[in-house]
């Protein structure tokens, strides 16, 4: 006996530490097991405490007056299956006649503290089915991508939701993206996740960093094409105007629209051109949409029209060409000038870390969701890297990015550099990568004299 004491009390302590150090691991070893126990014990009496239960129907009232039984009781929704995740449990529901997804959504606060979860979110499979997702401890504090992810051209994982999911930057279905931020908000980590994701596709990737391309440029050897300042920018993003329209005369020309044709090989994007023709895709990364924005005289006003000016015609026509952009900046509103609410209305999936005021926030998400602003400006200052990722559709997350170093996004960039394409119109603009030189001397100081 006393040595079963003593093994229980290991096991505790065991449990105890895990649930402290390791909270990943105490929910695979015990928290799984306990909570699936708590779910199942006390899911009718959790339901009918926060009104999701339906009075019984009158034929099974008849039947009970009929056979004088007692009263049936209030039917819970019924559960079509329990499946434990690694961050949580998933729980889908069958609803009763004359519930709604609305009310599921409603209650998630109420089932949180009633099963003992950390987070509890739902969403609509389809009619009369939810999805309601629990999660046993906050993944988001530190942050572990799962080993295998879903991977199709073009589609991303980028950070992890507060659900356990993977959050994935899809540019097949959101083609244009906005990013802000405060400063040290943890832009710069989202940004270095985007670019090792993309590293191993087939895709060429586009910089715009005016910040001297302290951000970009270590990145540069799987870059097709990088611009430093606004001079330059303004080059790149005509040439790749210029591209667009010559990838459209293809698509024009290999169409072949006839009888004869079926629908489904009528061309009218990249994507349904055949592989050995198919244009390779450009992502073009905007590092601070400001610095292109802003002016100081008359010569660099026409330079911002133009340049603004072509950023809207990628993001109205560049999607069929396989153009997507994705763009940062601190703020993104109407004092930029001219042109930019224009822009930020192609911008689809929006991005907000911590931000300063509720204007940036508005700029965000003012027209999508204003749930999702007040998540944005309750982002806390110690948590770097915590976001709200939403699109049109008025759907939210909150999302954080696993953190990589600019040493790891470099290594990842180097690795794949060979996939690096070669684009006719972006050829002028291929950065010119040196070998490092062995040894750095600082500029304050100088060599010293050998005798």
């Amino acid at each position: 006996m006393t040595w079963f004491m003593v093994a229980v009390v290991v096991v505790v302590v065991a449990a105890g530490l895990l649930r402290w150090r390791r909270p990943a691991w105490y929910w695979l070893a015990f928290g799984v097991v306990l909570a699936t126990v708590r779910v199942l014990v006390r899911y009718s009496s959790v339901m009918e405490a926060c009104g999701l239960t339906v009075p019984p129907s009158r034929w099974r009232l008849a039947l009970a007056r009929v056979a004088n039984r007692p009263v049936p009781e209030s039917r819970a929704p019924r559960i079509l299956r329990l499946r434990p995740t690694r961050t949580g449990l998933v729980l889908r529901l069958k609803l009763r006649p004359g519930q709604d997804a609305f009310d599921v959504a409603s209650a998630t606060d109420r089932l949180r503290h009633s099963f003992g979860m950390y987070g509890v979110n739902s969403r609509e499979v389809r009619s009369g089915v939810v999805e309601v997702r629990m999660t046993g401890y906050d993944v988001l504090k530190q942050v572990q991508m799962p080993a295998k992810t879903d991977t199709r051209p073009m589609r991303v994982p980028v950070a992890l939701r507060e659900d356990g999911s993977v959050h994935y930057r899809d540019y097949r279905a959101v083609p244009h993206g906005l990013t802000l931020g405060a400063t040290e908000s943890g832009k710069s980590v989202y940004q270095r996740n985007l670019v090792a994701g993309l590293a191993p596709m087939d895709v060429a990737l586009v910089g715009i960093d005016c910040k001297q391309g302290v951000e970009l440029f270590p990145l540069a050897r799987r870059f097709s094409a990088l611009a430093d300042n606004p001079d330059t920018a303004l080059e790149l993003l005509e040439a790749l105007v210029s591209h667009m329209e010559e990838v459209y005369q293809l698509i024009r020309a290999e169409q072949r629209i006839s009888v004869a044709v079926p629908d489904a090989e009528i061309a009218a994007d990249i994507w349904d051109l055949p592989e050995d023709i198919r244009p390779v895709p450009v992502v073009v990364l905007v590092d601070e949409v400001a610095e292109l924005a802003l002016f100081a005289s008359k010569e660099e006003e026409k330079r911002r029209d133009r340049i603004i000016t072509a950023l809207v015609r990628l993001a109205q026509l560049g999607r069929a060409a396989g153009i997507y952009l994705e763009i940062c900046g601190q703020r993104f509103g109407s004092e930029l000038g001219k042109g930019i609410t224009m822009l930020r209305a192609q911008l689809t999936g929006r991005t907000a870390h911590r931000v300063n005021d509720e204007t940036s926030a508005n700029m965000a998400f003012g027209d999508i969701s204003p749930d999702a602003v007040l998540a944005a400006i309750q982002i806390p200052a110690e948590t770097r890297g915590l976001a709200i990722a939403g699109d049109s559709t008025g759907g939210w997350h909150r999302i954080r990015a696993p953190h990589t170093s600019l040493r790891q996004a470099v290594n990842t960039c180097n690795k794949y550099a060979d996939r690096t394409p070669d684009v006719p119109a972006l050829a002028p603009f291929r950065p010119a990568v040196a070998a490092l030189p062995s040894a750095r001397v600082p500029l304050s100081k100088t060599a010293p004299a050998t005798a």
